[in-house]
């Protein structure tokens, strides 16, 4: 397999995190320009008086001003800057107290923000509770979201309507496999498995079962077939088989789900019947078992990109395999969708959004969105091929966290630790479940 050039990691960032403009409430000692004014077509010069505009998130989103597209989106900030008589700032929000200064200020009229960024299953409770804006109500026509969408882009609907909007990218959640151990061990490659149409279930029980070996013979097994969160686990087989955890938009639990079962009896078996994974710290509900891959004794792992570097062993991905119910439509669960969202309470969100989206107006270096991003992690042109074609967009926005007292926690950890029964435990969870989304409502 060829090996790629290695691109500028400095550049790497550009795409995937540049975002726009934060710091505090802007709702004061502000006169909002006329309603025709602020939405005057094609970015019209409106001018702002000098209010400022501000976007948050639990990092820092300003440019870092180290490659030749940092410096561009810069200059363009302090061009949109000008053009608006507005100042764009930058608010990076601790993750602990992000959420409270979000909803304080929300309710108290005044948002810490004019645009946020937000996970997914924090945004539902917003939603909601009326706290966010749908795209429709600031997006106009001539936006480059309701058009090209190079610059900006819709992201996945929530509760049944568009409300987030973030760059385009190219990424997403794959099965990764641990190449120089299957060289070693003379297992088939997955991409061509992949190719030949016979990448399932099956295949992937009978490649971690010729994975598990004591290689050593030393009596122990020192070479596993996978390894992962067992949580995580579960709802990526569900994804992959065409379920979710919590079905937001029709308010209804989703662990009792003949789907779920299915996907949860299939990791029980990865863990409890076939013995395939490898559990370092010895409690397979360990998040920390996320890491185990990095030992290099694993063959496959499910790994998000940006916990792929600096690996000491040569890798490859493809798509989480499909179940019997499963389409290659939907092969991982997200867990911790983002994107930006506009507050209610934001005065003008229309040309807020409109001078936010200017500012990536910028030329385009990369052939396509997270190139130098994906580059940097991915070694091969066939690893990057399948991300773009293959992984991207396939991922199943799992937000049962979002609902208080969900028991996917619970119902996993009977099945995988307790080894109960899986149709048993749903039925044991499946009133709380339903209680529990009922209560948040929808």
């Amino acid at each position: 397999m060829r090996k790629m050039k290695g691109l500028s990691i400095l550049v790497m960032c550009l795409t995937l995190l540049l975002s726009a403009c934060s710091k505090e409430t802007n709702t004061t000692d502000y006169t909002p320009p006329s309603e025709t004014a602020a939405s005057s077509p094609e970015g019209e010069a409106v001018d702002l008086g000098g209010r400022v505009i501000r976007v948050a998130a639990w990092w820092d989103l300003k440019p870092a001003g180290e490659s030749a597209s940092d410096k561009a989106r810069l200059d363009k900030i302090a061009e949109v800057e000008q053009k608006y008589n507005v100042k764009i700032e930058f608010l990076n929000v601790p993750f602990e107290e992000y959420m409270n200064k979000f909803t304080t200020t929300v309710l108290a009229g005044e948002p810490f923000a004019d645009i946020v960024q937000m996970e997914y299953k924090s945004a539902l409770p917003a939603i909601l509770k009326g706290q966010l804006v749908p795209v429709d109500e600031f997006a106009q026509s001539f936006s480059n979201i309701n058009n090209e969408a190079n610059l900006i882009t819709r992201y996945p609907a929530i509760a049944g309507h568009e409300y987030a909007f973030d760059n385009p990218t190219a990424i997403g959640l794959g099965m990764h496999y641990n190449r120089d151990l299957f060289k070693k061990l003379g297992l088939p490659d997955l991409q061509e498995l992949y190719a030949s149409g016979e990448w399932n279930w099956e295949k992937f029980i009978e490649i971690a079962k010729l994975a598990t070996k004591d290689t050593d013979n030393d009596g122990k097994t020192d070479v596993y077939g996978y390894s992962g969160w067992a949580l995580d686990a579960v709802k990526h087989f569900a994804a992959a088989n065409g379920v979710k955890l919590a079905d937001e938009e029709a308010g209804k639990e989703g662990i009792s789900d003949p789907r779920t079962i299915e996907a949860a009896e299939f990791v029980n078996r990865l863990y409890n019947t076939e013995k395939v994974v490898k559990v370092k710290t010895g409690d397979p509900m360990n998040w920390e078992e996320s890491n185990t891959f990095k030992d290099g004794d694993v063959a496959m792992f499910t790994s998000a990109e940006w916990n792929l570097r600096d690996l000491t062993f040569d890798m490859g991905v493809v798509p989480i395999p499909n179940g019997p119910q499963g389409t290659k439509e939907m092969t991982y669960a997200n867990t911790s969708a983002s994107a930006k969202f506009i507050p209610k309470g934001v005065v003008d969100p229309k040309i807020v959004y409109q001078i936010y989206e200017e500012t990536f107006d910028i030329p385009q270096i990369e052939e396509y969105p997270g190139q130098d991003y994906l580059e940097s992690i991915y070694g091969h042109e066939e690893d990057v091929a399948m991300i773009r074609e293959h992984i991207a967009g396939t991922g199943v926005i799992m937000i049962d966290d979002a609902y208080p007292d969900y028991p996917t926690y619970s119902f996993v950890q009977d099945v995988i630790v307790n080894k109960a029964s899986v149709a048993a435990s749903a039925e044991k969870y499946k009133a709380q479940a339903q209680a529990s989304i009922d209560k948040l409502g929808k």
